[in-house]
């Protein structure tokens, strides 16, 4: 084939791709998004001392979206867009409830944004109600924690996995993170590890121009009661292993001044900007 041919096939194939929605950004910005709730008769789990027995709750699940001049990253996914279909929501197990108003596909819409345009995806970890719309994004790059992925390929499946969420991993570019990760090289979205929670549980930290430095928390605290009292779910995967992420994260946002935000705590999540606002 001519060289001149091949360049033309090469324009043609540019050509048909769909126009990007939204530029690039010129910095870096937060999106938060309504992922979904889920709604508990008993929270007693989410404490392994006693404090929640018998208490009913509600957790919240969102996804972050964060544009940065070299790509985008969305972080977390969520508890799915196909429990959008029905409204009473959808009940996870008995006593648990599992709701979404509001479809990622939709959120990302209004911020200019298709999901073919996302550059990376990232979980904090792999249980089900993080992974929800995973599956939406086969063309990003997936940075995944090794040992996490280990667990979720190992028999049995880790607990509150649904593997079937996880399954355009196959088709998906995938990177292993060992330790910690620079997602975009300048020290701005780094993926730290904070193992405990699940064998590979993961945190992000932004050092944004305005609000400077923000944690994502993952499920390394559930609730604001659970940071500031040092309480942890019964089902976590090492308490010794929590325990040492908890520190490095505490010691972090001393040392940063830094911000917190629990993910599942619907007060942080109501602190923030709502997409299409953001953080910056």
């Amino acid at each position: 084939m001519s060289a001149l041919r091949t360049a033309l096939l090469l324009l043609a194939a540019l050509i048909a791709l769909p126009a990007r929605a939204e530029p690039p950004v010129d910095a870096l910005r937060l999106y938060v998004f309504d992922c979904g709730r889920v709604v508990f008769d008993d929270l007693g789990p989410f404490a392994d001392t006693g404090e929640y027995d018998g208490t009913p709750g509600e957790l919240s699940a969102p996804c972050f979206l964060i544009r940065h001049p070299k790509g985008d990253l969305l972080w977390d996914a969520g508890l799915g867009d196909r429990i959008a279909a029905t409204p009473g929501g959808v009940e996870v197990r008995p006593g648990v409830r599992a709701f979404v108003a509001h479809t990622l596909q939709s959120q990302l819409t209004a911020v200019g944004l298709r999901a073919d345009e996302v550059d990376y995806l990232a979980f904090s970890h792999f249980h089900w109600d993080h992974t929800g719309n995973a599956g939406a994004f086969p063309g990003a790059t997936w940075l995944l924690s090794r040992r996490e992925v280990q667990a979720l390929d190992g028999q049995p499946a880790p607990t509150s996995v649904t593997v079937d969420n996880l399954a355009a991993r196959a088709l998906a570019k995938v990177e292993l993170i060992d330790l910690d990760r620079d997602v975009f090289g300048d020290g701005s979205v780094r993926i730290l590890r904070a193992n405990g929670h699940t064998a590979g549980h993961q945190v992000l930290m932004l050092r944004l121009a305005k609000a400077g430095t923000v944690i994502l928390s993952g499920d390394l605290f559930h609730t604001r009661e659970n940071f500031q009292h040092g309480r942890m779910p019964a089902f976590n995967y090492s308490r010794g292993e929590t325990l040492g992420a908890i520190d490095r994260v505490r010691r972090i946002l001393d040392n940063t001044r830094g911000r917190l935000v629990i993910q599942h705590d619907r007060r942080d999540i109501d602190a923030l900007p709502k997409a299409p606002a953001y953080l910056d």
